[in-house]
């Protein structure tokens, strides 16, 4: 007869597939990847506390290799990897991982830095407190057993003790479909809230948050959520929390300060933070901070130097916030196998609920277990009570008769437990006083069944016995405890804000110098040049735009096509040679046909006016574009160019237009519209040409204009009365000497 699996059984290949995945698929969700809600655990871990509990590794005892411990859990009850059941055991072993550690571990179980474990050769462990309370109960009939996967040995389905494990030390993994993320919390927190869910069941989710503050790191830090933000997460099941490590000032000579680390967020190795601000340091992507020290020992210290004193420490620790790991966010996602084997995604109510329920249960169920054993003994002290009564008529029947037992079964109307209970009795136990200890223990066990019996029916007794349990639990976890102490703080913080440029780059004076045909470059310092010719340029090439500015500086960029660019000053190409084509830095077509290059810093609004005479104000924050394609600003009709972007002074109150006519008009600047984006007004009529330039003044000072030359002299004209007039009127000649060559400089 052939074996099953070796016949061949045709089927569509999607209905075998998906058949065979979902088989894979609830594997990994329930014996794998999502933990139980009544103990916290998954099955590697279980297995673990269960084998070292049968090693008799108990909290008082020796330490044994991990090797051993392993060897017996991938023999017995998880035919896994035995590098993937170390990893698990060193993780139960890590005070920086688990809230309350399960594991006592000997050795190297690696470190906050990110380091491995050493070989399971090397190490050795035995359980901890917190196991053996999470373990209580196991023999007192409180839970099921099962068999292992090849029949040899029973394991528990779940762990019956008190001990909040689900909450307390967190759980994470990822299944087919789900996932569970469940952060640490403070077991005295957690015992509080179940004891207001007894006495209150129907309590509102915002009531637990009067006793669970939040998560509580085995590593510290400060939760920066605000209680609203909490609450929800809470209440739902999903959410996520904002963690940032906590640090001080300590303040050394001359006024110098550093800013010290103390607590670094969850799960970060501390040697990967230590990286990625010394990267910030070498790539000069935050100037303020000088320098970063790694002075931890047994505790952490991480000491920051800034680059002077008048730095704002806030301000260097709110850009290390948003740029390196010092700030992360740990999700919450709360789901987890019920009491049925079935994930569900619960909030903290529901699941705090649930795990009263699994406890009530374990404590009728350890009462009934006790009641048993009482009726058990109590049947064996009553056969003893009946021959301590008939002492002389036991023995000579047992003297006499070839087979006693019955005789006695028959005669004094015995059990056959009982029966052989006394026939199993030592002589030295045939005494008075041993008499009197049976009666004594007889009535003994009486009233504590009267006592279990009465707990067993009464909810009320239940509630009562659970709470008192739940209180002596506390007392070992509580937050006067070293282990119970709440290692979180909880202190809401706003958003970052945003790190002002100067933070993030070098401040450094460059000279800016831009030719005709749009070649670019940055000279460092403020490089004074009465003559910009004398720089070099490619043949036929001169300079266009030339000034000073710093490396935090955005420049604007305007185009004849009425589009605006930004760049930024710290990213233009170096002084030596003759730069680079400013079309490699943004998308602008065409050659020479650059309008303006100026710091964006140099004024708040600018005045814009295309070739045909129409124009309006805008502001340079809306000019500024975030991307290579820059940002239509001025819209121009068919034939139209952009062609002055003139920077407005603060007190300019009034505009002066000149066409190509020579023509020229004066009127107030409140009369043009301030616009993000538009074709504009008329600022001037023309019979023919167009628009020659423009700009604005302040009408009280009169208006100036350079002569022209070498002597570059300024003339000013004090009264500009003549030329007022109605915005869009065609104007008159403008004074004598008016330059004819760009006439406003």
């Amino acid at each position: 007869m052939s074996d099953e699996f070796d016949q061949i059984v045709e089927a569509p290949f999607d209905d075998a597939l998906s058949q065979r995945y979902l088989v894979y698929a609830l594997s990994t969700i329930t014996a794998r990847s999502l933990p139980d809600l009544r103990d916290g655990l998954k099955p590697v871990h279980r297995r673990l506390l269960w084998a070292m509990r049968l090693l008799r590794l108990d909290p008082a005892s020796g330490y044994k290799k991990c090797a051993r411990v392993v060897g017996d859990v991938i023999g017995k009850y998880h035919p896994h990897g035995d590098q993937s059941v170390y990893d698990a055991m060193v993780r139960l072993a890590q005070d920086f991982s688990l809230r309350y550690p399960l594991v006592d571990g000997q050795g190297n179980f690696g470190n906050v830095d990110g380091d491995n474990a050493a070989a399971m050769r090397y190490t050795e462990a035995r359980l901890t407190q917190a196991a053996y309370d999470l373990m209580a109960g196991l023999d007192e009939g409180t839970i099921d057993f099962r068999p292992t996967y090849n029949g040899e040995e029973e394991e528990p389905e779940v762990f019956p003790g008190l001990f909040p494990n689900l909450l307390a030390n967190g759980a994470s993994g990822i299944a087919v479909g789900m996932a569970t993320s469940i952060p640490p919390h403070n077991v005295a927190e957690l015992i509080d809230a179940a004891t207001h869910l007894i006495d209150n069941p129907k309590a509102e989710d915002s009531a637990l948050m009067d006793f669970v503050a939040g998560p509580d790191f085995p590593t510290g830090g400060v939760i920066v959520d605000g209680p609203d933000s909490i609450a929800a997460a809470y209440a739902t099941g999903r959410g996520a929390f904002r963690v940032r490590a906590k640090w001080e000032i300590e303040k050394g000579a001359q006024g110098m300060w550093t800013a010290v680390i103390t607590e670094i967020p969850y799960q970060v190795p501390k040697s990967k933070l230590i990286e990625q601000i010394a990267v910030l340091i070498t790539e000069k992507k935050l100037p303020i901070l000088a320098d970063v020290l790694d002075e931890s020992a047994g505790e952490i210290r991480i000491v920051l130097e800034p680059r002077s004193r008048t730095v704002d420490p806030q301000l260097l620790m709110d850009s290390l916030f948003r740029l390196t790991d010092l700030e992360v966010r740990i999700s919450l996602n709360l789901n987890v196998l019920d009491a049925n084997r079935t994930p569900r995604v619960m909030g903290l109510k529901e699941v705090l609920s649930e795990w009263l329920r699994f406890q009530f249960e374990v404590l009728v169920r350890r009462a009934e277990h006790r009641v048993a054993k009482i009726d058990d003994r109590l049947e064996l002290l009553e056969g003893y009570i009946v021959a301590f009564l008939n002492l002389d008529r036991v023995i000579h029947i047992i003297r006499t008769e070839d087979e006693p037992k019955p005789v006695l079964i028959a005669e004094f109307a015995l059990t056959d437990r009982q029966a052989e209970a006394i026939l199993n009795m030592r002589l030295r136990s045939l005494r008075k006083l041993e008499e009197m200890e049976l009666r004594r223990e007889r009535d003994k066990l009486i009233a504590e069944r009267e006592e279990l019996t009465k707990l067993i029916e009464s909810p009320t007794r239940q509630r009562n016995r659970l709470k008192k349990d739940l209180a002596a639990l506390r007392e070992r976890y509580g937050p006067t405890t070293d282990l119970g102490r709440r290692r979180t703080l909880i202190e809401e913080a706003g958003p970052l804000r945003e790190i002002p440029l100067e933070a993030m780059i070098e401040r450094e004076p460059i000279t800016v110098i831009m030719s005709k045909r749009g070649w670019i470059r940055a000279m460092k310092g403020h490089v004074e040049l009465s003559n910009p010719d004398a720089l070099k340029f490619k043949e036929g090439d001169a300079p266009q735009f030339f000034f000073h500015a710093f490396t935090t500086d955005k420049l604007l960029l305007a185009s004849t096509a009425g589009r605006f660019y930004t760049l930024a000053a710290d990213k233009l190409p170096g002084g030596r040679g003759f730069g680079e084509p400013v079309k490699l830095m943004v998308d602008i077509e065409g050659e020479g046909n650059v309008v303006a290059l100026f710091r964006a810093a140099d004024a708040e609004k600018l005045l814009l006016a295309s070739s045909d005479g129409r124009g309006f104000v805008t502001t340079a924050a809306s000019a500024l574009a975030e991307t290579r394609k820059g940002k239509q600003v001025m819209n121009l009709r068919s034939g139209g160019q952009l062609k002055v972007v003139r920077p407005l002074k603060e007190g300019d109150d009034f505009v002066a237009v000149i066409g190509e006519n020579r023509k020229m008009v004066v009127y107030p600047l409140s009369e043009l519209p301030e616009m993000g984006r538009g074709q504009g007004v008329q600022l001037q009529r023309y019979r023919d040409g167009g628009l020659a330039d423009v700009t604005g003044f302040r009408f009280a000072d009169g208006l100036s204009w350079p002569m022209g030359g070498e002597s570059k002299r300024i003339r000013t004209e004090p009264d500009m009365n003549p030329w007022r007039t109605a915005r869009g009127a065609a104007g008159r000649m403008p004074p004598m000497g008016f330059p004819k060559e760009a006439p406003f400089g």
